[in-house]
C-alpha cells in the first residue's frame, strides 16, 4: 500500500519570501489561488452524490452538522451561521462545531484538535440522531477530533462525509462521501488557511446553497426567505416583492414585507387578497 503523504505540508514552490517585494508576494499568492476553482470543479461528482443523500434526510427533519478544528472548524461555523439569514431556516438546522468550543472561533485552543472523544461529546450535546448528517472538515485529513467523531457517527448509523485536501488521508476511511480537493503545496508552506481554506469555503458554499435550493428555500434565483435584518435587506426584499406582485408603490410593498416577514409570505398574502 502506498504511504500516505500530506501534500498540504509539501514545500512551497515559492522560495525566500522575505526577500520578495510586496507586488511579487501578491502576484505569487494570486497565482496559487487561481488554480483552486478548477480543482474544486473536479470534485463536483462527489459533492453531487453527497447532496443527493443529504437532501432527503433534511426533508425528513434531519440536520446538517459541520465539525472541524482551527481554520476548517471556523469555515464550517461561517457557512452554518449564514444559512438562517440567507435562507430563513431555523438556527438549529445547520450547525457548525469547532474543536475547543466557541472560544476557539477567535482564539486557538491548544491541543483541542487532538482529542479523540470530545467531538462525539460535542455532537451528543445537540442530541445527534441517525437522521442527521455530519460533514468533517479537515484540510490534512488527519485531525483526531474530526476522524474519531466520524468513526463514532458511522457506528451509530449516521451519514458522514468529509472535505479534505489530501488524497489517501485517514479521514476517508470513516466518510461515506469523500470530497478530496488536492490543491498542492501552499504559498506559505503548510499554511492551509490559504488554498486549502479557499477550496473548503467554495465546497461549503456549493453544499449549503444547492441543498437549500433543493429544499425549496429559493424562488427563481431570489432569496425569498431571507431574514430582514438590516435596511439593505429590507430594501432588497421590498423591490423583490414589487416585482413579484406588481405593486408600484414602494412604501406599500415595504409595509407588506415588514408585516409578513419575508418576500415569500408577502407574495402569498398579496395574491390571496387579489
Amino acid at each position: 500500500m502506498e504511504e500516505f503523504k500530506r501534500t498540504t505540508e509539501s514545500e512551497s514552490r515559492h522560495q525566500e519570501l522575505e526577500h520578495k517585494s510586496v507586488l511579487e508576494l501578491l502576484n505569487g499568492l494570486n497565482e496559487e489561488d487561481q488554480s483552486v476553482p478548477f480543482l474544486v470543479a473536479k470534485c463536483i461528482p462527489q459533492i453531487q452524490a453527497l447532496i443527493n443523500d443529504l437532501v432527503p434526510k433534511m426533508k425528513e427533519g434531519g440536520r446538517l452538522f459541520y465539525i472541524g478544528a482551527g481554520t476548517s472548524g471556523r469555515l464550517g461555523i461561517v457557512d452554518a451561521s449564514e444559512c438562517p439569514p440567507t435562507f430563513g431556516v431555523p438556527q438549529g438546522w445547520v450547525i457548525g462545531i469547532i474543536a475547543g468550543g466557541d472560544g476557539a472561533i477567535r482564539k486557538a485552543v491548544e491541543f483541542a484538535e487532538d482529542s479523540e472523544t470530545q467531538g462525539w461529546e460535542d455532537l451528543k450535546s445537540y442530541g445527534i440522531d441517525s437522521i442527521d448528517t455530519v460533514i468533517g472538515i479537515a484540510a490534512s485529513g488527519t485531525t483526531p477530533y474530526v476522524i474519531h467523531t466520524l468513526k463514532k457517527c458511522q457506528e451509530k448509523n449516521i451519514l458522514t462525509a468529509c472535505i479534505t485536501c489530501n488524497p489517501g488521508a485517514p479521514i476517508l476511511k470513516y466518510s461515506h462521501h469523500q470530497i478530496v480537493c488536492e490543491v498542492g503545496p501552499e504559498f506559505l508552506t503548510g499554511s492551509t488557511r490559504l488554498k486549502s481554506g479557499t477550496a473548503q469555503k467554495l465546497i461549503l458554499n456549493m453544499i449549503s446553497t444547492v441543498t437549500m435550493i433543493r429544499l425549496g428555500r429559493v424562488k427563481g434565483n431570489k432569496m425569498v426567505d431571507m431574514q430582514l435584518s438590516n435596511h439593505k435587506l429590507v430594501d432588497r426584499g421590498t423591490k423583490m416583492l414589487m416585482k413579484n406582485t406588481g405593486i408600484t408603490d414602494y412604501e406599500e410593498a415595504k409595509a407588506l414585507l415588514l408585516k409578513t416577514g419575508s418576500v415569500r409570505k408577502g407574495t402569498e398574502e398579496w395574491f390571496k387578497k387579489s
